[in-house]
C-alpha cells in the first residue's frame, strides 16, 4: 500500500458525484453491469450472486446430458426428473461454496476437496431419494455412473475458470473498492493485513483515521493513519469511499455517535469490526435469531452441510469397518469367554453430546466392571487387567463395540474420547475449557489419542494436554482430518504403544 499522509481534508464534492450503489452490491460484481468513474466496467454483485447459484446446478445437468446422449439414451423419458431434482438439490448444496476467493495455502487442492465433498453429499442425497422412492432402478447404470464419475472435474474447471477471470480483472486495477479504516489497532491492522492479502476481495485500503498522535502509534502504523477521526466524513466525500470499516468499541462515546450521524450524508457502507478475540473463539460465526443479529463464539463445527456430511461419513465408515471386522469381533468375545469370567461386553456410563449420559460399549478387558461415582484409571501392570485384556488394550481393540454406538446416533468415529462419568465431574472443576470438548460427539478415536495421549492420565498437565487436543480438532475439524486421524489409527493397531495399558 502506498503510504499517505494528510495533514486535513478541505475539500468536498457535489452530491451527484458521490457513487450511489446499493447495500447488496458491496461483495462480488460482474463485468458490464456498468462503468465507474474511469470508465471501466463495474461488477454487479446480484449478478454475481446468480452466476454463483447457477454455474454448478448448469454443468451438473449439462454433464448429465452429455453422458445421457453419449451412452444413446432418451434424456426426456428417463432422465428429465433427475435432472430437475439435481439441480433444485445442487442449486442449495453448491450455494456454500465460495471459490472465489483464494482462501488456503492450496487453493486448487482447497477447490477440488470443497467441490468433491458437496458432489458427494448430492449423490447421497439422490441415492436416499431414490430409496424413498422407489425409483433407484429405473434409471439405466452406464450413463448415470459415467455421470457421477466425471462430474466433479467439469464442476473443477467452471468454477477455477470463473475465478480466473475475476482475478484478472482485479490484477488489472479494474473494479476496485476503495475503503478506509477508522482504527489504527491492532484489530484493525489484523483486518487491514487480510484485505492486503485478498486479491479477490476486489478492495484497496486506503489509510487509517486515528485520533492519536504519531508517537503513540505502533512503529509499523507511523506514516499509514491519514487523519484524525473528525476528517473521516470529508474524506469520505472527496474519495469517494465505498467502505468505511470500524475497528473502535461499539460504545456510545460522543466521537464515536457523532462519527456514525456525519456518515449518515454518505453513501458508503459502514462496517463495524467486532473485537472477539479477547474470547477463546471456538467456530466463531455469525448467525441471526428470527432477525436479531447475533455473534457465536464458541459452538460446535457441525453446523449446517458439514452437519450432514459428518453424520454421513460416520455411517459409511462404521457400516464398512463393522462388515470388515466382524469377524475379529467374533474371535475377541470367544478369547474373552475363554480366558476369564463376566461379560463380553462392557458398558459404562459417559458424557456425550452437550454432556447428555450416553452408554458406552467396549470389550470387556479387567476382571471388574467399575461404574461408579469413582473409577480408578488403569495403570502400567494393573492387577484388574486380564492377560487377554492387556492385548486388547495395547492394540485398542477393545473399543471396537463402539462402532456400534456410532451407528446407534451417540458417537462418531473421529472426536475426543469420552471418559468415564466419575472423571469427567472431576476434571471439569480443574481444567479450563474442559466441558468444551462434549459440543461435538465422542469418538472411537481422536486426535490427542493419535498423538501420544492414550492410556493414563496420572497428572494433571497430561489431561490438560489432552483437552487442548480436543478443542483444536474442534477448531478445526475436517473430513479430511478424520481420515488422517483414522489413518494415524490403524497404523496405532499395529504398532503396540506404551502409553496403553
Amino acid at each position: 500500500m502506498k503510504k499517505t499522509a494528510h495533514n486535513h481534508v478541505t475539500k468536498s464534492i457535489k452530491p451527484h458525484e458521490n457513487k450511489t450503489w446499493s447495500e447488496s452490491n458491496r461483495s462480488f460484481f460482474l463485468p458490464n453491469a456498468g462503468l465507474n468513474e474511469h470508465g471501466a466496467s463495474t461488477l454487479d454483485t446480484s449478478s454475481v450472486a446468480l452466476i454463483k447459484w447457477l454455474i454448478c446446478p448448469i454443468v451438473i445437468i449439462a454433464s448429465l446430458l452429455g453422458c445421457v446422449l453419449y451412452y444413446e439414451q432418451d434424456f426426456k423419458e428417463d432422465f428429465l426428473s433427475l435432472a430437475i431434482v439435481s439441480f433444485l438439490l445442487a442449486s442449495h448444496i453448491f450455494d456454500e461454496a465460495n471459490l472465489y476467493r483464494q482462501q488456503a495455502k492450496y487453493p486448487l487442492f482447497q477447490a477440488f476437496y470443497g467441490i468433491l465433498l458437496k458432489w458427494v453429499l448430492l449423490v447421497g442425497c439422490l441415492w436416499l431419494l431414490g430409496i424413498v422412492t422407489g425409483q433407484t432402478g429405473q434409471f439405466p447404470r452406464k450413463p448415470l455412473l459415467a455421470w457421477f464419475v466425471i462430474t466433479p472435474l467439469p464442476l473443477l474447471v467452471f468454477n477455477l475458470l470463473a475465478r480466473r477471470i475475476l482475478q484478472s480483472m482485479v490484477s488489472k486495477g479494474r473494479n476496485q473498492r476503495t475503503a478506509i479504516i477508522v482504527g489504527a489497532n491492532p484489530m484493525g491492522q489484523d483486518l487491514f493485513r487480510k484485505i492486503d492479502n485478498d486479491a479477490y476481495l476486489g478492495i484497496k485500503v486506503l489509510g487509517f483515521f486515528d485520533d492519536r498522535s504519531q508517537v503513540r502509534l505502533p512503529s509499523d502504523m507511523q506514516g499509514m493513519v491519514i487523519g484524525p477521526m473528525d476528517a473521516v466524513t470529508p474524506y469520505v466525500w472527496e474519495h469517494n469511499i465505498d467502505l468505511v470499516y470500524i475497528s473502535l468499541p461499539m460504545l456510545p462515546h460522543p466521537r464515536m455517535l457523532n462519527l456514525m450521524d456525519a456518515l449518515r450524508d454518505s453513501t458508503a457502507s459502514v462496517y463495524f469490526v467486532p473485537d472477539m478475540f479477547m474470547f477463546d473463539l471456538i467456530n466463531a460465526r455469525f448467525d441471526h435469531v428470527n432477525g436479531v443479529p447475533v455473534v457465536s463464539i464458541r459452538d460446535t463445527p457441525y453446523f449446517g452441510v458439514r452437519g450432514m456430511i459428518k453424520r454421513l461419513s460416520d455411517l459409511v465408515i462404521a457400516s464398512v469397518i463393522l462388515l470388515l471386522i466382524s469377524p475379529v469381533m467374533l474371535l475377541i468375545a470367544v478369547g474373552i469367554k475363554l480366558t476369564s469370567r463376566g461379560p463380553v461386553l462392557f458398558k459404562q456410563r459417559r458424557y456425550g453430546l452437550d454432556g447428555e449420559e450416553i452408554k458406552v460399549y467396549k470389550f470387556r478387558s479387567m476382571t471388574v466392571t467399575e461404574d461408579g461415582d469413582r473409577v480408578v484409571q488403569a495403570k502400567k501392570n494393573d492387577q484388574r487387567v486380564t492377560p487377554f485384556g492387556r492385548i486388547l488394550r495395547r492394540t485398542s481393540l477393545d473399543e471396537l463395540p463402539q462402532f456400534i454406538n456410532v451407528l446407534q446416533g451417540c458417537m462418531s468415529v473421529v472426536g475426543p474420547r469420552p471418559h468415564a462419568v466419575a472423571h469427567n465431574e472431576m476434571y471439569r472443576k480443574v481444567i479450563k475449557g474442559y466441558m468444551i470438548r462434549h459440543k461435538v460427539k465422542p469418538g472411537v478415536t481422536g486426535w490427542a489419542q493419535v498423538n501420544g495421549l492414550r492410556g493414563e492420565t496420572e497428572t494433571l498437565d497430561k489431561m490438560a494436554a489432552r483437552v487442548e487436543y480436543d478443542l483444536d480438532y474442534i477448531r478445526n475439524w475436517s473430513l479430511i482430518l478424520d481420515l488422517w486421524i483414522i489413518f494415524k489409527t490403524v497404523r496405532v493397531v499395529f504398532v503396540s504403544d506404551k502409553n496403553a495399558f
